[in-house]
């Protein structure tokens, strides 16, 4: 599949997505990518959070590619079956843990506990770190066995994010392009 014949749907997660991180540089890259704008950041209701995403999929023209991040990646899960018919495929990149206890001081993951453990009905890849602060590789590998999503070790890449020195971050996006062309 052609990005250019696709919707994409970038989904960031818990906290302030800063200038520079790989996801908005991703939009900035390709024309048919955009951001999911989540209201309350650091305070975030899974409702409202999976309302704004059906939201943004049905105001799609195209078939739907996801691109989740951290807690973005434990929204697809939960919206999964909600959204079904629309997308594509679901790129799903250093899942945050939630069901650890004390994952991020300032929040407990609310009502996005218990991590949801069903096969997506779509096509799914997930991309993870060995030492991702906020989940362990052995725990990735579970979400992804359980998803249905095939699994691709990053070696030691944090969380990959800015913190961990994934700005540009060139092998996700040919990761990504592997990924597009599966879903052709």
């Amino acid at each position: 599949m052609k990005i250019s014949e696709t919707d994409i749907l970038l989904i960031p997660g818990y906290g302030k997505t800063l200038p520079g991180h790989w996801l908005l540089r991703w939009r900035d890259k390709m024309p048919t990518a955009r951001v999911v704008k989540q209201a309350e950041l650091h305070t975030p209701g899974k409702k409202q959070w999976l309302e704004t995403l059906v939201a943004e999929v049905e105001a799609c023209e195209r078939p739907v590619v996801l691109v989740a991040h951290s807690l973005g990646c434990i929204l697809v899960a939960h919206a999964a079956h909600a959204l079904k018919e629309r997308i594509a495929g679901a790129y799903l990149v250093a899942p945050s843990d939630w069901d650890r206890e004390g994952l991020v001081k300032e929040f407990d993951g609310g009502d996005f506990r218990p991590v949801p453990l069903n096969p997506l009905p779509f096509q799914s890849h997930l991309v993870a770190s060995r030492n991702d602060p906020y989940c362990d590789h052995e725990r990735a590998r579970e979400f992804a066995l359980a998803w249905g999503a095939t699994f691709q070790d990053a070696g030691q890449a944090g969380h990959i994010n800015l913190e961990s020195g994934h700005g540009p971050w060139p092998e996700g996006m040919m990761s990504f392009a592997h990924f597009m062309k599966r879903l052709g």
